[in-house]
């Protein structure tokens, strides 16, 4: 088995550090799988002395595995796991005080933008939302007092795409940092610490774990400062995840390379046909020419995931098209192997006013679509089958 620490794996291929990084075998057993430690806290043998654990909150062994692992993924140095993806974004957010003030891209996930406008905003740290698919946006929008820009690549749900690299080049000259979330894309996909970014984050819950039987978040960084400032904010806030969960993902992320590509196919398949179905209005989907950021998107991703975002034209529409489906669930949520159907206007971005929403082309008609692994011909047919009640 390969050791755990990141210079002996960051050299090795994804799939070899999907499976081995940030894990070794238990050292009592030989158990080939990083064992739950489900404790809540660890014997000392002496008064001050300790074997490297005092308190679960702070330190826990699975924990530990899937933030090594998470890392190595993400190409990045430190991993910080967190309850849920709104608990690692919440962490980040108390990295700045009062006075500070945040870019971020205005088609982010609704409980995002739930968090700063709703919540974070209130403790004096004031936010801009922008299209982040145009850095001169980006760039107005900066002013002295910017700490961060956070921006989604692709978007949830109308999937632009951000140019990492020239939004880090423009961010970085203005002294602050640069934040993407990788949710959409997986690590797998997208890298966007080599490209530029200082801090990515993920809902784990998504494409990491991708069996939709845990929530759990991740932010990864390059930075000892930063992690050490995270660190300590991940132990004095107490949003941790408990260890059954961390070893559910650290089973997950083993086959994270074969199910992304099973993702990236069908979606793409299932995309190219939806472009030729009537009563389809529009395809979002940057693995389409048609896509109006398809080359951005081609040159810093290597597929183009299972998520398909369709304009059907109205409330009713969409209705009636969720509610036909049968191998697709109506649901929120995504990055499962399973496929998911859902509309993004009273669901997932509920708390995100409706005029917000229609500026951003956001719409009652817009359905969006987690293609899940299973045989694409039986997707499209069950899509076909929805349709027809349109």
């Amino acid at each position: 088995m390969l050791p755990d620490h990141r210079n002996d794996t960051q050299n090795l291929g994804f799939g070899t550090r999907a499976i081995h990084a940030g894990q070794r075998p238990d050292p009592t057993t030989g158990a080939i799988m990083t064992p739950v430690y489900q404790t809540s806290t660890y014997v000392q043998p002496e008064l001050g002395r300790h074997l490297g654990y005092e308190y679960a909150r702070t330190h826990n062994p699975t924990r530990e595995a899937l933030e090594g692992n998470l890392a190595s993924l993400e190409g990045g140095k430190h991993g910080l796991s967190f309850a849920s993806g709104l608990a690692a974004t919440d962490t980040l957010m108390k990295l700045f005080s009062a006075g500070d003030h945040i870019v971020c891209g205005e088609n982010v996930y609704g409980g995002t933008y739930r968090l700063f406008n709703q919540v974070i905003s209130r403790m004096g740290i004031e936010f801009s939302f922008v299209d982040s698919s145009s850095v001169d946006a980006i760039r107005a929008a900066l002013r002295p007092n910017t700490k961060l820009v956070h921006v989604e690549t692709p978007t949830n749900p109308m999937m632009g795409i951000t140019d990492i690299p020239a939004a880090a080049e423009v961010v970085h000259a203005a002294g602050a940092l640069l934040s993407v979330d990788n949710t959409f894309a997986s690590p797998y996909n997208q890298q966007p610490l080599a490209l530029g970014a200082d801090v990515v984050m993920h809902s784990v819950t998504k494409y990491l774990n991708g069996h939709s039987d845990m929530v759990g978040g991740v932010l990864v960084v390059n930075d000892d400062e930063i992690h050490e400032r995270l660190r300590f904010l991940q132990n004095a806030a107490g949003g941790v995840p408990g260890p059954w969960d961390c070893w559910l993902v650290l089973r997950s992320t083993k086959t994270l390379h074969v199910r992304m590509a099973a993702h990236n196919a069908n979606g793409l398949r299932i995309a190219q046909w939806l472009t030729e179905q009537p009563k389809i209005e529009k395809v979002y989907y940057p693995g389409l020419p048609s896509h109006p950021q398809h080359e951005l998107a081609a040159r810093q991703m290597r597929g183009f995931t299972g998520m398909i975002t369709v304009e059907t034209g109205s409330l009713e529409a969409a209705r009636k098209f969720v509610n036909g489906v049968r191998i697709f669930s109506l649901a929120e949520s995504l990055g499962g192997v399973e496929s998911l159907i859902g509309h993004p206007a009273s669901q997932t971005h509920a708390s995100i006013p409706a005029e917000r929403r229609n500026a951003m082309g956001l719409t009652d008609g817009i359905v969006r679509l987690s293609c899940g692994i299973e045989d694409v011909d039986d997707l499209i047919a069950d899509l076909e089958q929805a349709l027809a009640a349109v």
